[in-house]
């Protein structure tokens, strides 16, 4: 499925995203992309171009020490290209069409535009009414399957459009998670090169994953629409594999749909802190002419060409791209608020435009009542209740950069594939919402003579976002079945439904043994011989 190599990279001095260039780089044509979903089947793939003027890869998972003889065909490169010094990265870098998430989590949060034309819709929803539990109201406990099914997470990804380098790599990759209980949201950012594996057995950047999978659709069928389905199934497997939750919705835009959005609103307003302030002089390669961003602190007004412009400036104080998340994360919120605003919804004109800009640049798999059930909580969801949540900011460290086979890549800092304490942290940062809750107190005991077996499984528990008390060893060690014991007889009920599942047992009210002290628990988890083969 993976034909493509990458070689070193080639940096071309002045080389920009969102299609903008330095002043001394002649400006690209931009051309946005629409797409949609249906099934297909993967076959072998066609020569990708990417942003960054290379081929997308296939390695194998051991690095090739010969870059330069990549296999899959020639390196396609950038004609008069020209090596320079290696331009200052963070981990983030040059984050290409960030913009366009900026737009789909606001149009993700305020759907209900949705019910004012049902023909502008279906241009958009191509769900059915079949999605998260967690959006249902007065949520049935059996209906949940695991943890994690009470939240909502929805996957955003941002392409350039046919006529751009690397056309369908997602440069943008952000999962925006809703709370539905406690109505609060987190956006969450994928780093662009972090390597990851593939179905095919090799490896390369996650950004390529998509791409990958559309083009190799596009080989057995010219179905643009499962291509793009295909491309979205392949990504989906892989952030599942890295982050430890599951996904939703998916949402796939072109960076165009961000500034109608904007211009259809009217523009938005945000308080800059001076954390966020920032001045570069940079070409606008669609305009065709200088432009000086200069945002101070302070209240300030924002058109479409200025947002776009504060979203992916490379420009950061010291926390580097941290400042460039947190600018991403003001708009979406700024956007979501103005679009909710009585005056947007007033006016007819605004609402038509806006919708007639997603029928144009955006699909998503979620269907129309789900849009409308997202808008009705979005409506209860304040700014402050919006969180960033970073994989590579102090003191959550969790993702660093390395050098394989000459490429700057991304990788977990436990090692190589190492998702373990990214899953942990990823989890209690989304924490499932009716756990959250909750928050029900857990006691886990070893009823077996397996060394370490309660510490295990209680790490195991925390990872999920469990308060999990203490762990100790049962009075015997005879336990060949595990027991559940329910101590607030059924009225933290989520927090028994999903131990259950996760058991396979059925609470029980009394403690087995008299002698058992439970202290503060509502929980107590008493681990027999079934249990241990779930931690190896």
């Amino acid at each position: 499925m993976d034909n493509f190599k990458q070689p070193k990279r080639s940096y071309q001095r002045g080389r920009g995203v969102d299609g903008f260039v330095s002043r001394s780089q002649k400006p690209q044509q931009h051309t946005p992309v629409a797409t949609n979903f249906k099934k297909s089947t993967n076959s072998q793939l066609k020569p990708v171009q990417s942003t960054e003027g290379y081929a997308p890869s296939t390695l194998s998972l051991t690095p090739r020490q010969d870059s330069k003889a990549p296999l899959g065909g020639p390196t396609v490169r950038p004609k008069k290209a020209r090596r320079s010094a290696k331009p200052k990265r963070s981990l983030g870098k040059k984050i290409f069409r960030a913009s366009v998430a900026l737009f789909t989590f606001a149009f993700v949060l305020v759907g209900g535009i949705a019910g004012y034309t049902y023909f502008k819709t279906r241009l958009v929803f191509s769900g059915s009414s079949s999605g998260a539990v967690a959006l249902q109201k007065n949520v049935d406990p059996v209906k949940l399957k695991g943890e994690g099914d009470g939240r909502v997470n929805v996957l955003l990804l941002g392409l350039g459009g046919e006529g751009q380098d690397g056309a369908y790599l997602t440069d943008t990759i952000i999962v925006a998670s809703i709370d539905p209980v406690q109505n609060e949201a987190a956006l969450l950012s994928v780093p662009r090169d972090l390597w990851v594996k593939k179905s095919s057995g090799s490896a390369g950047k996650i950004n390529e994953v998509y791409a990958n999978a559309r083009e190799s659709s596009l080989v057995s069928s010219k179905d643009k629409e499962a291509a793009n389905k295909a491309g979205v199934d392949a990504i989906e497997k892989v952030l599942t594999e890295v982050l430890g939750i599951k996904l939703d919705y998916s949402v796939v835009a072109d960076f165009k749909g961000f500034i109608k959005a904007v211009d259809a609103v009217g523009g938005v307003q945000i308080n800059i802190t001076p954390d966020l302030a920032v001045t570069e002089q940079l070409y606008d390669s669609v305009n065709k002419k200088p432009y000086f961003l200069d945002v101070k602190e302070g209240l300030q007004n924002f058109d479409s060409t200025r947002a776009l412009y504060f979203s992916r400036s490379r420009y950061t104080s010291t926390r580097g791209d941290f400042d460039r998340s947190q600018r991403q994360r003001a708009l979406i919120v700024a956007l979501k608020e103005k679009v909710q605003s009585a005056g947007t919804y007033s006016n007819p004109v605004k609402v038509t435009q806006l919708l007639s800009t997603l029928g144009d640049n955006v699909r998503t798999d979620l269907s129309i009542n789900e849009v409308m059930r997202l808008y009705e909580i979005g409506k209860n969801i304040t700014p402050d209740k919006v969180a960033s949540v970073s994989l590579v900011d102090k003191p959550n460290i969790l993702i660093v950069s390395e050098s394989i086979n000459g490429l700057s890549t991304q990788v977990p800092k436990a090692g190589l594939f190492n998702y373990t304490d990214i899953q942990s942290f990823v989890r209690n940062s989304l924490k499932d919402a009716f756990i959250k809750k909750e928050n029900a107190t857990v006691t886990v005991l070893n009823g077996t003579s397996t060394e370490g077996l309660a510490t295990r499984r209680a790490t195991e528990l925390r990872s999920f976002g469990y308060n999990v008390l203490s762990t100790g060893n049962a009075p015997n060690k005879n336990y060949t079945k595990t027991v559940l014991v329910d101590l607030r007889s059924g009225s933290k009920k989520y927090t028994k439904n999903y131990l259950e599942k996760r058991f396979g047992v059925a609470a029980v009210t009394q403690l087995p043994d008299p002698s058992i002290v439970a202290g503060d628990a509502d929980f107590v988890i008493i681990l027999g011989t079934d249990s241990i083969a779930a931690t190896q």
